[in-house]
């Protein structure tokens, strides 16, 4: 089979390379797939620059991506040879990621991809829709459906990035009225394609970031899904109303935030970090359900109508595809790893 690999940490085009390697075969508890798409995010580029890799000799990047099962291992009866699905955290603690064109993995991290639902999406999923249900869930509810987050209002900093995109939807199919943060016109765009009601420049400064959250929200928002903690603590916390919830998931702007204490504590906020490689399995099941239920319900969809372009790069060119995810590129990439 074709896959992508390193050996080394480094840029993606000192490091990565396309190589065929054996099939792998399932063992217990494990399936095959097929894949056809393969999501590139964020956190894959960081794995291979900074040698979160584990102990291997050498590692296939890539926790998302969607295709098809082809063998499953001894003792499986969750999935079939045939179904369609998606992958959760597919390189975590192993060597053999999603960019590639089989991948085996434990079926705890392998969810049933709706029939309408296209392989773009499902590669789509992963880290950035688990994320943001998780952000989501952070407050006052534990699962997301119709009606669960209703009468609430939810800012979304950086909504036109693919956790903002997916925290939008899924808010918005929870019930939320949501505000979003970008740095332009053509992100508040995006964000308004995704469901954000209002979206407002916050390069226009703090002030006038905190009185435009406030003309939508004058008591405050209920929960804040946030991706520059650093950057914004202040706003965060002057727009949150009492008893509302901070969730960051990443540290964007900074590595270290410094936090107003008396005007946290006088509000009772709670700050919840989000990080989905140590939450419980729980969580990780119950916010599969969810994604996939929002799926279903054609909720939770990509592409630019949906605020969220797609970029599409053949299996040899997964080192440019790293590269425009690490530069910031607006929109998602995927690798094309088969025909559909």
């Amino acid at each position: 089979m074709r896959a992508v690999v390193y050996r080394e940490t480094g840029s993606a085009a000192d490091v990565l390379e396309v190589v065929d390697r054996p099939v792998p075969v399932p063992g217990a508890g494990e399936a095959r797939v097929r894949l056809v798409r393969a999501g590139v995010n964020p956190t894959d580029w960081k794995f291979r620059a900074n040698g979160m890799n584990g102990a291997w000799d050498e590692v296939v990047p890539g926790q998302d991506g969607a295709g098809v099962v082809e063998e499953v291992g001894p003792g499986v009866t969750e999935l079939t040879v045939g179904d369609r699905v998606w992958t959760i955290l597919a390189q975590y603690q192993r060597p053999g990621g999603t960019a590639a064109e089989h991948t085996v993995q434990p079926v705890s991290r392998l969810v049933r991809l709706p029939d309408d639902a296209s392989f773009d999406l499902g590669a789509s999923l992963g880290v950035p829709a688990v994320t943001a249900h998780r952000a989501l869930t952070s407050g006052s509810v534990s699962r997301l459906a119709p009606g669960a987050l209703a009468g609430s209002t939810v800012l979304v900093a950086g909504g036109a990035g693919a956790v903002g995109n997916a925290a939008i939807q899924l808010a918005r199919w929870a019930g939320a009225t949501v505000v979003a943060t970008v740095s332009s016109e053509e992100k508040a765009t995006l964000a308004r394609a995704a469901g954000a009601q209002h979206t407002v420049d916050y390069t226009r400064g703090a002030e006038a970031t905190v009185s435009a959250v406030r003309d939508v929200a004058p008591e405050g928002v209920d929960l804040v899904v946030e991706v520059s903690l650093a950057a914004n603590i202040a706003v965060d916390v002057e727009v949150l109303r009492v008893h509302g919830t901070l969730a960051y998931y990443a540290d964007n702007g900074g590595a270290e935030a410094l936090v107003p204490v008396r005007p946290t504590f006088a509000k009772n906020l709670r700050l919840q970090g989000v990080l989905l490689y140590t939450l419980d399995p729980s969580l990780l099941a119950a916010a599969a359900q969810d994604v996939t239920a929002a799926v279903a319900a054609g909720a939770l969809r990509v592409g630019e109508d949906a605020g969220l372009p797609l970029h599409h790069y053949p299996l040899e060119r997964a080192a440019e595809a790293h590269a425009a995810v690490e530069a910031g590129a607006v929109g998602k990439g995927l690798l094309d790893v088969a025909e559909a």
